[in-house]
């Protein structure tokens, strides 16, 4: 399935290739302003057709939110005293499990919303999940005891942060960017949902009918 910003990639190559055309014959007949107007409009094009093209390898592991979703299902299991092991089950069918030590379970993600204007190009509000660790009630715990993190996000060619800072114009068409974490006890067996929605992450007890169906 071809997103709308893919159809903007493929106009502008096609555009780009009829201007290149367009160029050579204006070349043929010297017609100069002709070859001026074509050059420049080559010049953009290609631009824009690498911009868009950065984005689009910048979003890469994104998921488009127009809702609140179901991110993950995640089984908890204590295996000792502020030790318990975590299971997640992505949308996809890949599952990961995690060793961890605290009280709670932590998840944070990436969130991303464009302006109206970035829809146009195929660019929603997404997101991506970034990394899952074990959380200590107390203070004192969390500064002197174990710590665990786990990264679940995947790695890109091209990071859309270090884009954003690089071209300005992206600027005009990033409403916000922020990182959102939600946590939850881990003293007992637990099915859980990891939800996501506009405003952040939600974690969730499953519902019976849906933990049957499992």
């Amino acid at each position: 399935m071809i997103t709308m910003s893919g159809t903007i990639v493929i106009l502008c190559a096609v555009l780009c290739a009829f201007f290149f055309i367009a160029f050579i014959m204006a070349f043929k007949r010297k017609r100069f302003f002709g070859i001026a107007v074509n050059i420049t409009l080559v010049t953009l094009l290609l631009a824009l057709f690498g911009l868009l093209g950065m984005i689009s390898i910048a979003t890469h592991g994104y998921h488009v939110l127009t809702h609140e979703e179901m991110a993950a299902r995640v089984r908890v299991e204590p295996t000792s005293p502020q030790k318990f092991t975590v299971r997640f089950r992505f949308n996809d069918d890949r599952t990961v499990s995690f060793d961890l030590a605290g009280d709670e379970l932590s998840v944070d993600a990436h969130i991303l919303k464009w302006k109206p204007i970035a829809n146009f190009f195929g660019l929603h509000t997404s997101y991506e999940l970034d990394r899952v660790s074990g959380r200590y009630i107390n203070l004192d715990d969390e500064r002197v005891k174990l710590r665990t993190v786990f990264s679940v996000s995947k790695k890109k060619t091209i990071d859309l942060f270090d884009l954003r800072e690089k071209y300005p114009i992206l600027k005009l068409l990033l409403d916000t960017e922020y990182g959102s974490a939600a946590f939850i006890m881990a003293n007992k067996p637990e099915e859980l949902e990891l939800r996501v929605s506009t405003t952040g992450l939600l974690i969730r007890h499953m519902t019976r009918q849906t933990a049957q169906k499992e």
